[in-house]
């Protein structure tokens, strides 16, 4: 018996040391990004390079601000772009993709296993496997170098529909049937009970669009005045080692609206998995 609990101990310690390893491994790409954000231009030239930064400034970011302010577009319409097509392109792709999910989850029609499987078969491919005809669509109904360039292909990405569906497919059916023999219909059914239970499964996906549509650089947009901000991030990091500084900068800033959105969410996620659903 002791040393059945010496083994435990000892299997717990190791795992935990492996967990504390593989965990510092992951963080240290973003440590460092916020140092060389914080380095003076001598420090991120040094070489070898330093981890660490020892003389900690802001001149990055002034120098960031800067190079903004002569750009034609003012810093406030890029991030006005960015944040309107994050906004509006998560929770248009949330509502679509949860609906359709509750159809195929909660209903039987004709096709529905043939729509599923197209549905997991399109996940195989990359959008750069797509990206010629979805140009050439884009193109026809004329929606080049508009939002709609690029919050159409949000709403109807496959990964939040199979997400939301295989989720909902865990859910009871017992609760659904007790809903509608009390009244309620198909949409109070959708939004008061399976979006609530599901609510793991849609806050995850929530931290997956905001990551992709605040770092999206769309091909489908030209003119200065509907970039986003990390293309206009990219055009300042496109100029080379003059701008080392500013690209550090640049990163960081880059780089804290989806963590922070992530930080926030994620305890929400484990409480409600841990607290929420009937098992039957």
């Amino acid at each position: 018996m002791h040393k059945t609990i010496n083994r435990s101990v000892g299997g717990n310690i190791t795992a935990f040391a492996i967990l504390i390893l593989l965990g510092t491994f992951m963080v240290l790409p973003l440590v460092y990004v916020v140092s060389n954000a914080f380095k003076p231009l001598e420090e991120l030239f040094i070489y070898p390079p330093r981890f660490f930064v020892r003389n900690p400034t802001v001149q990055n970011f002034r120098d960031m601000v800067t190079v903004l302010a002569q750009s034609r577009v003012t810093f406030t319409r890029y991030l006005f772009n960015t944040v309107f097509i994050t906004v509006v392109g998560t929770l248009g792709h949330l509502f679509l993709s949860s609906m359709a999910a509750f159809v195929l989850s909660r209903h039987k029609f004709p096709g529905k296993a043939v729509i599923f499987k197209l549905i997991v078969l399109s996940l195989m491919f990359t959008p750069s496997v797509t990206s010629v005809s979805s140009f050439i669509i884009i193109s026809r109904l004329r929606l080049l170098d508009t939002f709609w360039a690029i919050l159409l292909p949000a709403f109807q990405s496959t990964l939040g529909l199979y997400l939301m569906k295989q989720f909902m497919d865990t859910l009871p059916e017992a609760i659904f049937e007790s809903a509608r023999i009390d009244g309620a219909g198909e949409i109070r059914v959708y939004w008061q009970i399976s979006m609530p239970m599901v609510k793991p499964a849609w806050i995850t996906l929530m931290i997956l669009m905001i990551q992709n549509l605040w770092n999206t650089q769309s091909p489908y947009i030209f003119s200065e005045q509907m970039k986003s901000l990390p293309q206009a991030m990219g055009q300042i990091i496109a100029g080379g080692i003059a701008r080392t500084g500013v690209s550090s900068a640049v990163s960081f800033l880059m780089m804290l609206v989806p963590l922070s959105v992530f930080i926030i969410s994620q305890s929400q996620v484990i409480e409600t998995m841990s607290s929420s659903g009937i098992k039957e």
